[in-house]
């Protein structure tokens, strides 16, 4: 993407997610609320992750997991997880535990549109194609997630990333975004792969 289209982007990122948070607080004070109600611990999730150019910054989402799980154990991969919390089922399914992100894309941590953001281990590890990712700032929802979601496979997820990465413009956001309400927030029973 050429500069000015960079700007353009981040530009749609800011004013889109200041918006969506100045509208939707009340929706998140909701959840928020009854994330605390549905389970002992804090409403939000914060973990450290890879950005753009591997910096690392902290990232939010609401929490659907009992706070005592391992904050950095593998995702879990069907419904019937013990870890989940009843309410963090149905957030993880709608995708709605995402919401909070929406203050990253306002900092300018994330985008509204880009890769998923790894672990910092995970990014370490990745291949010179994969680390090709870092080049942009992570999303809340990317071209792997409306391919599949949790069915695609890690590594093909890494090299639908790397795609994005080199054909990313802001009709293809527009798209991604598009399919991304109308598939990835309505209900998905599936987990992570990986």
């Amino acid at each position: 993407m050429n500069p000015a289209g960079a700007a353009v982007k981040r530009g749609l990122d800011a004013v889109l997610s200041a918006v969506t948070l100045a509208v939707g607080w009340p929706v998140l004070l909701g959840i928020a609320l009854a994330v605390r109600r549905d389970s002992p611990g804090a409403a939000l999730f914060t973990q450290e992750r890879a950005g753009r150019h591997m910096k690392p910054f902290t990232m939010y989402k609401f929490r659907t997991m009992r706070a005592d799980a391992d904050p950095f154990g593998e995702s879990p991969r069907m419904a019937e997880d013990a870890r989940l919390t009843p309410l963090g089922r149905f957030l993880r399914e709608t995708s709605l535990d995402e919401l909070p992100q929406l203050w990253n894309v306002l900092r300018g941590d994330m985008s509204l549109v880009g890769p998923r953001p790894l672990y910092m281990e995970q990014a370490r590890v990745f291949t010179e194609r994969q680390r090709r990712r870092l080049e942009v700032r992570p999303g809340i929802t990317g071209l792997a997630q409306i391919q599949g979601r949790g069915e695609v496979p890690h590594e093909e997820k890494l090299e639908i990333d790397v795609q994005y990465v080199e054909h990313m413009s802001l009709t293809l956001d527009l798209k991604i975004l598009a399919k991304t309400v109308f598939k990835g927030f309505g209900r998905d029973t599936t987990y992570q792969k990986w």
